[in-house]
């Protein structure tokens, strides 16, 4: 009977160990939003995680071309990108570098990010409104909408450049989790990284880097006007 009693307790204690880990990984990685927003908002300098807020703006509304909106990006997209400035291991650069091959200035930020961080800043990011959306700079030039149109709408055939709008979306609201919403987004910045990724900067564009291979295959003058009419799609 005494051997029963303690093969009884064991199973309980096993299966209330196996619960209470199971509770603990749960909790490692359930996003935080109070504590996201404080990274956003005041960073933690004692790990020389700098505040998103400098850059991104109050709630993720940028007001700075150079820096992207990221208020509403789904937040499986936010931590995927933020992992992509990560150096993964065995490799000797990041997904994301400057186009002269320098890091970026979020490196230094993201590697001190563990992947609770990430959580907790994407699923604050994920909950907030754009605010102030950018619109597009050459509304009043007929012609110059009509390409950014076209290439939104039927890509470049004759150059094998699919639509944008097949995977951002008719109106730019992306694909959740997959591909961002350009709708509203500074067009300088989607310019800059069409660049990026045409210069190899940015070497994570969908299977294997479908954005490196459309962007090498676009003018700069196609970019220009895609952009452009990508920040004012509504």
């Amino acid at each position: 009977m005494k051997q029963v009693f303690t093969k009884v307790l064991l199973a309980s204690g096993l299966v209330m160990g196996l619960t209470a880990g199971a509770a603990q990984a749960q909790n490692a990685t359930t996003p935080d939003i109070k504590r996201g927003e404080t990274l956003f908002t005041q960073g933690d300098v004692q790990r020389g995680i700098l505040a998103c807020v400098a850059c991104h703006g109050q709630a993720g509304t940028s007001a700075i071309a150079m820096y992207p909106h990221l208020a509403g990006m789904p937040a499986g997209y936010i931590v995927s990108q933020l992992k992509n400035f990560q150096v993964a291991e065995g490799a000797d650069r990041s997904a994301r570098m400057n186009i002269d091959g320098s890091p970026t200035a979020m490196a230094p930020i993201v590697a001190k990010m563990t992947e609770q961080d990430m959580n907790d800043l994407a699923a604050y990011i994920s909950k907030q409104k754009l605010s102030k959306p950018a619109f597009a700079q050459h509304a009043a030039d007929i012609e110059f909408v009509h390409r950014g149109r076209e290439i939104w709408r039927a890509g470049i055939p004759e150059r094998h450049v699919p639509a944008c709008a097949s995977c951002h979306g008719a109106e730019g609201q992306g694909m959740p989790e997959q591909f961002p919403f350009l709708s509203g987004q500074h067009p300088e910045y989607i310019l800059s990284q069409l660049h990026s990724f045409a210069e190899g900067a940015r070497t994570h564009g969908g299977a294997e880097n479908m954005m490196g291979t459309i962007a090498n295959r676009m003018s700069n003058a196609d970019m220009k006007a895609v952009a452009d009419y990508a920040a004012g799609i509504r």
